[in-house]
């Protein structure tokens, strides 16, 4: 039986994900897409994944770098959320804040916080792209609610909606 992609989006639609954006440092500069199937695998040894459709114009840099970000955005960063997913934008010009982290890796302002990644495995899963990684890395930015996609939408998770939880 094969699942219709309509159905599989109406089903998956109400299930909150996590929003962040994936950084490297190409040839040509610092690259980077917002991602939403960004997930922990492991703690000992420290690995999280992240997978890339085969139509992401990103995905040939990550394909090739051995070091990539991986920012955890805020409630705050829904415009930076929205240029990194925008095709054809100029995501590092202002007003994005950024610098240079740890292996030349891109960072950028104002994160909830950074995690600088080692690629371990990346292989091909459907029409995407999936990358596991060692954490080599971490930093925590200023407290805040996080930003997720819900519905289609980005939205916070505020100190209310999470204490419901």
């Amino acid at each position: 039986m094969t699942v219709e992609a309509t159905a599989l989006r109406a089903v998956l639609r109400p299930h909150a994900s996590g929003v962040a954006v994936l950084t490297a440092q190409g040839e040509d500069g610092p690259a980077g897409v917002t991602i939403t199937s960004f997930t922990s695998l492991s703690a000992r040894p420290a690995l999280v994944s992240f997978a890339l459709a085969d139509t992401s114009g990103t995905w040939a840099l990550v394909r090739d770098a051995e070091w990539f970000g991986i920012q955890l955005l805020g409630a705050h960063q829904t415009e930076l959320a929205e240029r990194f997913a925008t095709r054809g934008a100029d995501r590092f010009a202002p007003p994005t804040g950024w610098h240079s982290g740890p292996h030349g890796v891109p960072l950028l302002d104002g994160c909830l916080g950074w995690l600088v990644c080692a690629r371990q495995q990346r292989s091909r899963v459907g029409d995407h792209h999936l990358v596991v990684a060692s954490v080599e890395h971490v930093r925590e930015g200023a407290p805040g609610e996080s930003l997720v996609h819900l519905h289609g939408r980005l939205r916070p998770v505020t100190s209310t909606t999470a204490s419901r939880i």
